[in-house]
């Protein structure tokens, strides 16, 4: 009962200077506030990242011209070119299957016989393989074939945005589509996948690469989106060392030299998001505890001012008997009440703003719980922290001098 009566206390005392409170309280709350706000963006973030960018299957793998994309390249490496994939999957084992993906023409629109697409497509080469290897499914008609690549036919895959917008009320199979360069008959139409932050896989044409490098030429280009697929996950690191064995001898690599290539995974893709979005988590994090030690210097300045207003109060609990334990815990006791009323506060408008970021993005929302346990303990922190000063100064105050205080 004596708790509950001391936080009623704290409760009366700060009611009784509102404005001052408020103050002190909205510095609070923006600590909190932008602590909770940041981590859960992040959080809402790194959950989408990994449901969504499933940019290979469990046991599919990308060989790329160096090791990280966009990291630091210690060395010049030759561009992997259609020569050294053709070579690459002679040699390999029949269980192990070879794709590629290269963009020919960037953000071109698509023309059909009466209506065209907004400049944002892109044209890819591909072959047979593409659909298992790059997981993408059919909507409709039938995938490329290997005779279309050995014959270098003009026939394409229409991504399902393009295809709804050239043929919104009948079928585009049998079409003839223009883009950029070159001229197709659509053969098949893809299923939906999705956009994600603004990378749309279903704003693309697919056509032959044998096709494409025809007519748009193939010389030292670069074959960025290789794609190796084992038969199972269990596989993948055989696959991976048999794919190593034979780049090394078809990019002529000498023995003791480091790889002119490498490879890229979910869970590499993966570990390079989490040091991103770890590293906006602690940016976040550190800008909210700078404003959450503002709000404890408040705290403890508020707590300052409210022992001296109250020393004939303090001085009269005194001399009825109160002991020094008591003014301590009554002061400590407000000002903890104080960190939670606005850590709470900060916690519900964190977690409202940093879900503003499901909304615009149209993702599921999230809470990170952990941080909000964080939060509780660290606004508790600051109040013993802060208010241990004051507190400890208005139960060490002398109850005689205290009853003549003016």
């Amino acid at each position: 009962m004596r708790f509950v009566e001391t936080i009623r206390e704290a409760l009366t005392a700060l009611r009784a200077n509102k404005l001052r409170s408020a103050l002190t309280l909205l510095g609070m709350v923006i600590g909190v506030f932008a602590v909770i706000a940041s981590v859960t963006a992040v959080d809402v973030i790194d959950l989408y990242f990994k449901s969504s960018l499933q940019i290979f299957g469990p046991s599919t793998f990308s060989v790329e011209r160096y090791a990280v994309r966009g990291g630091e390249e210690e060395r010049y490496h030759p561009p992997i070119t259609y020569d050294q994939v053709r070579r690459l999957e002679d040699r390999l084992d029949p269980d192990l299957t070879v794709s590629v993906q290269e963009g020919f023409d960037y953000n071109v629109p698509v023309r059909g016989a009466r209506r065209k697409t907004n400049p944002n497509v892109t044209l890819y080469g591909t072959d047979e393989a593409f659909l298992n290897n790059f997981g993408y499914e059919l909507r409709a008609g039938r995938p490329l074939a290997r005779p279309d690549l050995q014959n270098a036919r003009p026939v394409a895959l229409l991504g399902a945005t393009v295809a709804d917008e050239l043929f919104p009320t009948s079928s585009a199979l049998g079409k003839e589509i223009t883009v950029g360069r070159v001229r197709l008959r659509v053969v098949g139409v893809l299923a939906t996948k999705g956009s994600f932050l603004g990378y749309d896989p279903d704003t693309r044409v697919f056509a032959p690469v044998s096709y494409l490098m025809s007519t748009y030429g193939g010389g030292g280009r670069n074959f960025g989106d290789v794609s190796v697929r084992a038969p199972g996950p269990e596989q993948m690191a055989a696959a991976q060392e048999q794919v190593r064995q034979q780049m090394r001898v078809i990019r002529k690599v000498g023995p003791g030299e480091a790889d002119t290539f490498g490879f890229e995974t979910n869970d590499s893709i993966r570990s390079t998001l989490d040091q991103f979005t770890r590293t906006l988590t602690i940016g976040g994090a550190l800008v909210g505890l700078i404003s959450l030690l503002a709000a404890g210097v408040g705290i403890m300045n508020i707590m300052l001012v409210s022992v001296t207003e109250r020393t004939r109060e303090i001085g009269i609990r005194k001399a009825v008997g109160a002991k020094w334990r008591d003014v301590l815990g009554q002061f400590l006791i407000e000002a903890i009440v104080l960190c939670q009323i606005g850590g709470a506060i900060g916690i519900v408008l964190g977690g409202l703003g940093g879900n503003a970021t499901a909304l615009y993005f149209d993702i599921a929302p999230s809470f990170p719980w952990g941080w909000a346990l964080v939060a509780v303990a660290g606004v508790t922190t600051l109040a013993l922290v802060f208010g241990g000063y004051p507190a400890y100064k208005a139960a060490r105050l002398d109850p005689i001098d205290s009853l003549r205080y003016e």
